[in-house]
């Protein structure tokens, strides 16, 4: 399968990354500047690579390589390139595309099997550019993600709504893929950063529209169960959250914390009166867990199959033993840092690929 990636930044080159970690041929086309990931540089970069760490996020597996668009000369190698091409990923604001000679219909008659994925900020009504902060501020994530109403709105510290987008349009290629299998054309896709938020606000969403409540911020308590994320410190620092979604749940919780008539008394024997007597029942399990080594109360929690878990730093998190599935191995001395999957499926037919080319230079 070849894919032609015209999308740059976050969204549209992780779903070229998903295909090449599937085996397919991935031909990152860059304007003479490159991908402005490659200048999105933390102070640890490597001054003398065009691959930043951003960029090395979704661009592993790829071939690059330069086109200017905006001459006729390179809007013809891109036309050829096409006419073989399986998908074609782009993200530009509508009626660039034209401008350029890349939308879907300039390819279509030369390739009709060709899926051609574009991703825009806020669809085809509109010009304006999708930035993931701003996207997060408007459909209501920002909103949600402070400690109490009184605490300023924060961002995510991921690009969550570019991954969302990411994910919805994988879907659609390969629900298009398996539709070209019955019909044998191929298809336009869109997908916008803006509805894609919107559909991943799943349960809040729906509080809003079912009840009209607007849901306030919790900081990282869950709106309908509780203890469900909340962090708490042990005695020995140790920092961990419980997801406790049932009673028996809630009542292996509060043996484990030696404090077994919580379980029974009428305002925390249920949920909904756990959710009603929150502020209270938090206080009193934080300040319970205060009282304890973190690291045994997390065995004791895992033997008894009550969902907690310790607080990791990213390092952490990924220098585990069952994070190395995840993990792409390094490319050697030319890029010597070990990349991250974007596939986290598994299937029993057919594996990803256990290696992969390392994110490429910038041609020039």
């Amino acid at each position: 399968m070849r894919v032609l990636e015209l999308a740059s930044v976050l969204a549209g080159p992780q779903v070229g990354q998903f295909f090449a970690e599937l085996g397919a041929e991935v031909l990152k086309i860059e304007p003479p500047a490159g991908d402005v990931t490659r200048t999105w540089r933390v102070p640890s970069d490597n001054p003398e690579s065009s691959v930043s760490a951003y960029f090395a996020a979704s661009n592993w597996g790829k071939q690059s390589r330069v086109l200017d668009l905006r001459q006729p000369a390179d809007q013809a190698a891109l036309h050829a390139l096409a006419a073989s091409a399986d998908i074609m990923l782009a993200s530009y604001k509508p009626g660039d595309a034209d401008k350029l000679g890349v939308a879907y219909e300039s390819f279509r008659a030369a390739n009709p099997r060709l899926i051609y994925a574009h991703l825009t900020g806020y669809g085809r009504a509109s010009q304006r550019v999708g930035y993931d902060a701003v996207l997060q501020a408007e459909t209501g994530f920002m909103h949600l993600n402070a400690a109490s109403p009184a605490d300023p709105p924060q961002k995510m510290p991921v690009a969550l709504i570019d991954l969302l987008a990411a994910h919805q349009l994988k879907e659609g290629i390969l629900t298009a893929l398996y539709q070209r299998e019955k019909t044998g054309q191929g298809a336009l896709l869109e997908v916008s950063l803006f509805d894609s938020a919107l559909a991943s606000l799943a349960n809040q969403g729906a509080t809003w529209l079912t009840t009209g409540h607007d849901p306030a911020p919790l900081g990282s308590g869950h709106p309908g169960i509780v203890p469900y994320g909340t962090v708490y410190r042990a005695a020995d620092g140790q920092r961990l959250v419980l997801a406790v979604g049932t009673d028996v749940q809630f009542g292996q919780l509060c043996a484990v914390l030696q404090r077994p008539r919580w379980a029974q008394e009428p305002r925390f024997a249920t949920n909904p009166a756990r959710v009603r007597h929150r502020e209270l029942l938090e206080e009193l399990v934080r300040d319970r867990i205060a009282e304890l080594s973190g690291e045994g109360l997390l065995h004791e929690l895992a033997r008894l199959g009550v969902p907690a878990g310790a607080v990791r730093s990213v390092g952490q998190a990924l220098s585990q033993p069952a994070a190395q599935g995840m993990l792409l191995p390094s490319a050697g001395a030319a890029y010597p840092y070990a990349g991250l999957r974007t596939v986290a499926f598994r299937s029993s037919t057919w594996s990803v690929a256990g290696n992969l080319s390392a994110p490429p230079e910038l041609e020039g």
